[in-house]
């Protein structure tokens, strides 16, 4: 059932945001007194229709898109041509302009509206940087610097948002030295931070568990599964295990994680309950090299004033800026051969998988997985401006396009050109679509 209720959530939210894209393109063809024959919410067959200031309204029943119908049809379903000032082809070029950017620039302010919404609700981790990790695995850094400094870039690349940082942390290596660009918030002065990991050991029982969470009854982990190469290749785990001590100390301890990562024993002695019985086991684990955390936090904020509101506002305004400089970072990466191709781009299918693993998510209460879900629809509606600025018959961008050759050239393309640009903007968007499937499709399979 989760999929078919997944499959229901992408429909009505592309549905949505699709309507409110071609509401934006009416709203501004109103506001400049532009004819507007029909808006459709939805499309297929009408379930509604009324009439409002000359403008036909319909609901229809398939909720996968909507349109604006700004010329007469005749009865054989041709366009009517008209030298009436109001239609919009035959509008002034900056005015054709406006319409064709209101729908992408709708998307931007509806993604951007529903980030403040969220971060006014949970808050929001700033771009500011924090006090040093106190007794954390942590690595080195070059420099002082300020609580409440200004991250401005992170190895030469443009920093929005947190997540510019988080990406540049999950796509560099984990044991490199990173450089931070910082702004001063005492006098406005750049300079840079160096933070380099240190490479340290430390234990693997070779077990995974259901939660790191002690909140049980044995105030233990829970043991999920068991690798066969424990222990030398002799298991002494097994899946339902709570394991409660090592070396005599309570994994429930506070700093426990510090002193699991100090031990340099050959063999370790496993406290776990197995059947309500407790019992202790000598185990030999195997050791591995990590990378310490390089050693910085970043500032949380919550909206509880007017100044944080708007600086909520004015940290949601740069999402577009930060999902687009992502963007372009995932199609360098995939250039220099770091990140599959087909992990750039997703379709509705990829996009009702996404939602199914938030859906199914057993771990998640409810209240994160609609705080997901909300903020998968600021993201999808953020990319549904850039897409729809790609120069593709159907798309926003081809009127653009069109709109501004005409501006600089001082007059409309000829019928042979514009036919041969919709034809190269129709196998664009055939071969995009097709991408699209075929990535969604080998993440499916694959699990990427």
């Amino acid at each position: 059932m989760n999929i078919v209720r997944s499959i229901i959530f992408v429909v009505l939210m592309l549905g949505v945001l699709a309507t409110l894209h071609e509401l934006g393109h009416f709203w501004v063809a109103k506001l400049l007194k532009i004819k507007v024959y029909e808006v459709s919410i939805f499309v297929g067959p009408k379930l509604l229709k009324w009439r409002h200031k000359d403008v036909d309204f319909t609901i229809r029943l398939i909720p996968i898109g909507a349109y604006v119908r700004f010329n007469q049809i005749d009865e054989e379903g041709y366009v009517v041509e008209s030298d009436d000032p109001e239609l919009l082809v035959n509008q002034p070029r900056f005015k054709r302009l406006m319409v064709s950017l209101a729908g992408p620039i709708m998307n931007l302010i509806l993604g951007i509206s529903i980030f403040c919404g969220i971060f006014c609700v949970t808050g929001f981790v700033s771009t500011d940087i924090g006090k040093p990790i106190e007794g954390a695995q942590t690595g080195v850094v070059s420099a002082q610097y300020a609580a409440g400094d200004t991250i401005k870039a992170v190895n030469g690349h443009k920093v929005y948002s947190a997540y510019d940082l988080y990406y540049e942390f999950d796509a560099d290596d984990p044991a490199s030295v990173m450089t931070l660009t910082l702004k001063s918030k005492e006098n406005g002065s750049t300079y840079d931070l160096t933070l380099t990991p240190v490479i340290r050991t430390r234990p693997m029982l070779l077990i995974t568990v259901e939660s790191m969470s002690t909140e049980n009854e044995h105030k233990g982990w829970l043991v999920h599964s068991v690798e066969e190469e424990q222990n030398n290749g002799n298991p002494v785990l097994k899946e339902g295990d709570y394991v409660t001590h090592i070396n005599g100390v309570s994994v429930a301890e506070d700093g426990f994680d510090e002193y699991l990562y100090s031990l340099t024993d050959e063999v370790l002695t496993i406290t776990y309950v197995r059947d309500g019985r407790s019992e202790d086991v000598e185990l030999a684990p195997k050791y591995v090299e990590y990378a310490t955390s390089r050693g910085i936090s970043l500032i949380p904020y919550y909206v509880n004033s007017p100044a944080r509101f708007f600086a909520a506002l004015a940290y949601a305004a740069k999402m577009p800026a930060s999902i687009g400089n992502i963007t372009l970072r995932g199609i360098k990466d995939i250039i220099a051969g770091k990140v599959k191709a087909y992990n750039l781009v997703s379709g509705p299918i990829g996009i009702t998988t996404m939602v199914n693993d938030v859906v199914s998510e057993e771990k998640d209460t409810v209240g994160e997985k609609i705080y997901m879900l909300i903020m998968l629809s600021a993201i999808i509606s953020i990319a549904l401006a850039f897409s729809n600025l790609l120069p593709i018959p159907g798309l926003d961008g081809i009127q653009i396009i069109l709109v501004v050759v005409e501006m600089v050239i001082g007059r409309k393309l000829s019928e042979k050109a514009e036919g041969r640009l919709t034809v190269v903007g129709f196998v664009l968007i055939i071969l995009l679509l097709l991408f699209a499937f075929v990535s969604d499709i080998l993440r499916i399979i694959f699990g990427y």
